[in-house]
């Protein structure tokens, strides 16, 4: 079995930003216009401060009349404000297209995700608490949007940025700039210091958060519990040991950036006051230095310098958002790689129909290596019996209805289904064929019509109230003024359980199953319902093959063949009667049944 803790790995950059990158082939064509509109932004944005200098010199020049600088001027100005209106739109557009192309990602990324949960097998999900998964699905695609919407497109400009930046350094005083790139090593081995210690706060900050959602989901469908034993101060404390975790590791992440930053800054202000001196006394005294500036274009070459290191301070944030972006990453990679546990042979085939006929040869199954839980099996049920299976909780009769329906795979023997080794059928076409029926019967979020259709807008709504009516739960929807529109609480809380019996076999009649499977659906009825659900069994048994796993004997009395489990193994099979005339293990747990209920009377 391959379950999440495989692939609960630390995966290198390279092989996370390649398969980020990934997302973006469908709309690649647009990012492509995107970074050729950034390339123009860019340019556009580099000009202004080339002729604000201009216009200091054009000022304070003693050479020009007042006429020619007016003129001068009005051609700057109106360059400026061409620039500023190309500038607008580009930046417009730009941000309306990325925002368009991350959330697109986002939506692929997230149905991915969730259709992938959706193909494991139970075992695996049941290794992952709830609220872990949700984190998955919502939070941790959430921190990918801004890095597909925001950080990479910034990421990728300041690099461009910086680059032309660099090139008109150079074009001014190639002189003084040699002098900037002595920074350029310390701020690449801080950068590469800060991205490997923020990594790792981020990725303990992700974890934390999943151990808070998940510690929060499992306790708030338990809260009943925690209250009915007064449990509040216990689970109140274990919150706020993973809160403050959380909180640690977030401080740990403040520390690694709030040293990062403040380090660029500083040498962002040694790079401005080296300009300033060696700038300002060039300019006054004209050349000491031997750096040829003038008052406008030292301006110019302070403002692109203040320029340089600003995307340097942006791309410290950035890496910040990225590397959560990264943690993110794996963390939702970690799920798409772990591979269901249950899976279609390539040759496995279509099941177009199915008679009913089910045989177990010689099975053998277990959940834990070496930890038989079924021991050779071997049974037969044929088209349109009722089986029954019956035994101490243990014995394995839920197992056996979870391979047949293949929650699970066995390690010996052969399941055969009309012929058909049960390996060799898709696993969607066989489920399509059965009905299942549990104990813990799940309601949906809306109206007790969508739980029924399981919103399913192909099922009319003349089948769906004569399938309430043959089951019996018109006795139920008899009571409600608002009738199938009724609203299902959560988990449907607002209906007993014998009535959330009645509407799971509703739902089962409804989509007209060849095979019908109940595993412990009368366990917790009401007596005011166990009648009704009684009478609705014994007409299901007429539909289809069914199998039935139920403590209680007096629902099985009539099905065709009982099959007695215990310590995963078979001890007795026969009718009712047969079984009763053994006096065997059958014999005496009637007779408990029996004695129990009419001592209660």
């Amino acid at each position: 079995m391959k379950d999440f803790k495989e692939y609960t790995r630390e995966k290198p950059d390279k092989e996370i930003l390649s398969r980020l990158i990934s997302y973006l082939k469908p709309h690649k064509k647009r990012f492509i216009i995107v970074l050729v509109m950034m390339l123009i932004g860019i340019v556009v944005q580099l000009i202004p401060s080339l002729i604000i200098g201009v216009t200091i010199d054009v000022v304070i020049s003693e050479t020009l009349s007042t006429a020619e600088k007016l003129n001068y001027l009005l051609y700057l100005a109106g360059g400026f404000v061409l620039l500023l209106v190309i500038a607008f739109n580009i930046e417009y557009r730009q941000a309306l297209w990325l925002q368009e192309i991350g959330q697109k990602i986002i939506l692929t990324m997230r149905q991915q995700v969730f259709d992938h949960i959706q193909t494991l097998g139970p075992a695996q999900l049941n290794q992952v608490p709830v609220g872990k998964l949700v984190t998955r699905v919502t939070n941790d695609t959430n921190t990918l949007s801004e890095m597909y919407t925001n950080v990479a497109a910034n990421l990728i400009r300041n690099v461009i940025y910086l680059t032309g930046i660099l090139i008109v350094l150079f074009v001014i005083n190639y002189k003084i700039t040699l002098i900037l790139m002595l920074f350029l090593p310390v701020v690449f081995l801080a950068t590469v210091l800060f991205r490997k210690y923020s990594r790792a706060s981020y990725r303990k900050v992700r974890s934390n958060v999943s151990e808070v959602n998940a510690f929060l989901s499992e306790n708030l469908s338990g809260m009943k519990i925690t209250q009915a034993f007064n449990q509040e101060p216990k689970k109140r404390q274990v919150f706020y040991d993973k809160s403050n975790q959380l909180r640690k590791s977030y401080m740990n992440e403040i520390l690694v950036f709030g040293t990062y930053r403040p380090l660029m800054y500083l040498f962002s202000m040694i790079g401005i006051l080296l300009i300033l001196f060696l700038g300002i006394g060039d300019v006054i005294n004209q050349a000491t230095y031997l750096f040829v500036f003038s008052a406008g274009l030292l301006f110019s070459y302070y403002s692109y310098v203040r320029d340089f290191f600003e995307p340097i301070l942006q791309m410290a944030e950035q890496f910040n958002m990225l590397q959560n972006a990264f943690a993110s990453a794996e963390k939702i990679f970690d799920v798409l790689d772990t591979e269901p546990d249950i899976q279609d042979d390539l040759d496995a085939v279509e099941l177009e129909t199915f008679k009913g006929s089910i045989v177990f040869k010689d099975v053998w199954f277990s959940y834990i290596p070496d930890e038989w839980v079924l021991k050779g099996i071997s049974f037969e049920v044929k088209p349109d019996q009722t089986v029954a299976l019956v035994g101490a909780t243990g014995s394995g009769k839920s197992t056996i209805l979870n391979l047949i329906v293949r929650n699970y795979d066995i390690q010996k023997g052969q399941i055969l289904i009309d012929g058909v080794d049960i390996k060799k059928i898709k696993r969607e076409s066989l489920r399509k064929h059965m009905g299942q029926m549990l104990q813990d019967v799940f309601l949906f979020s809306g109206t007790l019509k969508d739980n029924i259709k399981l919103f399913d807008e192909s099922k009319t709504d003349d089948a769906m109230i004569e399938a309430a009516n043959y089951v019996g739960l018109n006795h139920v929807i008899d009571h409600l003024k608002d009738g199938y529109d009724h609203k299902v609480l959560e988990r449907g809380n607002n209906f007993s359980s014998g009535q959330r019996q009645l509407i799971s076999f509703a739902r089962t009649v409804l989509y007209k199953p060849s095979l019908m499977i109940l595993d412990e659906a009368t366990a917790n009825i009401d007596s005011e319902t166990e009648s009704i659900i009684q009478e609705s069994l014994e007409k299901m048994m007429s539909i289809s093959t069914m199998l039935i796993v139920a403590h209680r004997l007096s629902t099985i009395q009539h099905s065709d063949k009982i099959i007695v489990l215990s310590h995963g193994k078979i001890m007795e099979v026969g009718s009712h009667q047969q079984l009763l005339k053994q006096k065997g293990m059958y014999y005496h747990l009637y007779q408990l049944q029996y004695e129990d209920k009419r001592g209660k009377k």
